[in-house]
């Protein structure tokens, strides 16, 4: 556990520069904790989940008017087009079935120049502890719809428009690729 936490306090260091000062939609949020972390940093969040018992979990303890909790889908997002300067979607593009698609769905409602921040696990450079941890993640209802290798990884958020500025791999039980993009205009 002291392993995963070192990964995330990594994690939150990242994070908070690259919100500074900025609106942030955080889909696939959980219970909050990405968004909690974040609130001294950014000046509003948005944070969805699909699950409402995720959100109600998430919403316990919040009482600042910062930070909003709300079940959306997101692939189909209610907010107008270019309405956050970030786009976060944490630990989860590795268990939604067409990630390919929430990549779009990301790319409508981020400004021009905005930052998709997407650190997702990387299950492919499991080691033996990591891949029962990813059976034990299926089995409790997260499948793996994408075992990417870091290389992999990146390699698909360019493929799908994205201009990949920064990244790193923290190490966890399961190795966590963060990945900070560009929106790309496409032609």
């Amino acid at each position: 556990m002291r392993k995963n936490a070192i990964a995330y306090d990594q994690l939150y260091a990242l994070l908070r520069p690259a919100v500074w000062h900025k609106t942030v939609l955080e889909v696939a949020t959980g219970t909050g904790q990405v968004a909690k972390h974040l609130l001294c940093s950014a000046d509003h969040i948005e944070a969805t989940d699909v699950s409402a018992a995720m959100i109600a979990q998430a919403k316990r303890g919040n009482f600042s008017s910062k930070l909003y909790f709300s079940v959306q889908d997101m692939f189909h997002l209610p907010y107008a087009d270019q309405s956050f300067d970030v786009v976060i979607v944490s630990n989860a593009l590795h268990i939604v079935p067409h990630p390919e698609k929430a990549l779009i769905e990301f790319r409508r409602v981020l400004k021009n120049g905005g930052t998709l921040i997407a650190p997702t696990f990387t299950h492919a450079e499991n080691s033996p502890w990591g891949n029962l941890q990813a059976l034990a993640l299926k089995i409790a209802g997260f499948p793996l719809h994408s075992r990417w290798t870091s290389a992999a990884y990146l390699a698909f958020l360019q493929q799908n428009g994205w201009t990949v500025c920064k990244s790193v791999v923290l190490q966890n039980s399961i190795p966590l690729t963060y990945a900070e993009c560009k929106k790309v205009e496409r032609r």
